[in-house]
């Protein structure tokens, strides 16, 4: 079969000029068969390739008038390199029992318990050991409850440190919703609805607080230029340091679950 499929093209609705068309194609690695997700933009000037860590994925960007054969050859000059960037993302830690994962920047050690079918609580670890989530019910269901227990957790510490901020800044908000974006740990609409990585819960809690801060912040500016900024100085001064850890480690949050 060929490595290229047939076309499925999807036009998102920019201008003209700007208008992207998505594709995909499939390259045999050494890790199996891999989806390239292509992407056509007018405004691509060579064809290059990126593999997200976040996400976990491929993607190649080509001119708007790339013919799909040099598509293919590219990618497959490429593999190699492919290779290299997979094999280097960090291995992934499910919800298990007896896994480690982050609550809040912390790590606690996941515990199966018996009884009590479907609750998850925190308990103090034993002598000097990590404090525990523990999960009780069947081992199947582990994963998806250690799932729902950390969005829950997230969208109550979102909503306390969304609501905080603005009452100080003296705006509303709206709807607040947690999603498990891989681009973007944040966004704030035109009508004031947040939305928010429920991952961010895995980070300190002055990370999580910043990224409230942030979001709330566009309820005065709509953009990143000084005046923004300046409120989100005032929610948050050393909102710095928040962005330097994201910048270092917010990749590593993708790794969990």
């Amino acid at each position: 079969m060929s490595l290229l499929r047939a076309f499925r093209a999807r036009i998102s609705p920019r201008s003209p000029d700007e208008r992207t068309t998505d594709d995909s194609l499939t390259v045999a690695t050494r890790f199996g068969k891999i989806r390239v997700a292509v992407r056509r933009s007018a405004q691509a000037r060579r064809m290059t390739l990126r593999v997200r860590s976040a996400a976990r994925d491929v993607t190649l960007t080509l001119p708007a008038r790339t013919a799909p054969a040099a598509a293919h050859d590219f990618v497959q000059r490429h593999v190699g390199w492919i290779e290299q960037r997979l094999a280097r993302l960090p291995e992934r830690i499910p919800f298990l029992p007896g896994e480690v994962i982050p609550l809040r920047g912390v790590a606690h050690r996941i515990e199966l318990r018996p009884g009590m079918r479907g609750l998850v609580r925190i308990e103090p670890g034993l002598r000097g050991e990590p404090p525990v989530i523990a999960v009780h019910g069947l081992p199947e269901h582990a994963p998806r409850r250690i799932a729902d227990f950390l969005k829950r957790e997230a969208r109550a510490d979102l909503l306390a440190a969304a609501a905080h901020h603005a009452a100080a800044l003296g705006v509303t908000i709206g709807r607040v919703t947690i999603k498990d974006t891989t681009s973007r740990w944040g966004s704030c609409s035109a009508i004031g609805d947040l939305s928010f990585s429920w991952r961010l819960v895995l980070a300190p809690a002055y990370v999580l607080d910043y990224l409230a801060a942030h979001e709330v912040a566009h309820r005065r500016e709509m953009n990143h230029g000084p005046r923004y900024w300046a409120n989100v100085a005032r929610l948050m001064p050393d909102y710095e340091h928040a962005e330097a850890w994201l910048k270092a480690h917010g990749a590593t949050l993708h790794r969990y679950g």
